[in-house]
């Protein structure tokens, strides 16, 4: 177990919190990480593109011409994809991009993706982050009291005013631990976890 710090929002020193070493210390296997990257970019594609082929398109039901005499080629539509205005052959087609990995998998690789920030001195613990109201000049403010400039910030339970705040910031996101995913870690540099998220987070991956 290590003993980190926590602070307050002014960056003042206000306690100490243990991390568990198999979560925050774990030995960070790039491949591992890289297959739970690509997993998870898969599931954001939409795959909803798509092109008519000759069953889909409308019309070249009626033979162009007839087959002999007229010293032309042969054909048998109009909707040949040799013609103008005709179907698409080999095109794109709607389809699913995402792909499994095991649940244990994800787990490590999430444990892995906190440790990388752990070891590499880039994780802050804050006691909270609240706002009495949704003001970004305030949360811009606190930004720099905590020296943050492209920061996750995953907070124990859900603050609409706090998430308000900090929407239009650029070079930061706020997320509970029920949402935060190894491609979100490693897109920003730094880290800063609340109390109430570090315990949630060391409950759910024990």
């Amino acid at each position: 177990m290590a003993n980190v710090k926590i602070y307050d929002q002014n960056r003042q020193e206000v306690g100490e919190i243990a991390l568990a070493d198999e979560i925050f210390q774990v030995e960070v296997q790039p491949e591992i990480l890289h297959l739970a990257v690509r997993s998870h970019l898969a599931k954001l594609r939409s795959g909803t593109v798509g092109v008519k082929n000759r069953a889909l398109i409308r019309g070249g039901g009626k033979k162009p011409w007839r087959q002999k005499g007229t010293g032309r080629a042969r054909a048998g539509s109009s909707r040949s994809p040799l013609w103008r205005s005709g179907a698409i052959v080999h095109g794109p087609r709607a389809r699913d991009y995402s792909f499994k990995i095991n649940k244990q998998v994800r787990k490590l690789a999430l444990k892995m993706a906190l440790s990388s920030r752990f070891t590499a001195e880039n994780m802050l613990v804050v006691d909270k982050l609240s706002f009495d109201q949704i003001k970004t000049r305030d949360f811009v403010a606190c930004k720099e009291k905590l020296g943050l400039k492209n920061a996750l910030i995953v907070v124990a339970e859900k603050d609409k005013d706090l998430a308000l705040s900090a929407r239009n910031v650029p070079g930061v996101l706020v997320l509970d631990p029920q949402s935060i995913n190894v491609y979100e870690i490693l897109k920003y540099q730094q880290m800063v976890l609340d109390k109430g998220a570090v315990e949630s987070l060391q409950e759910r991956l024990r």
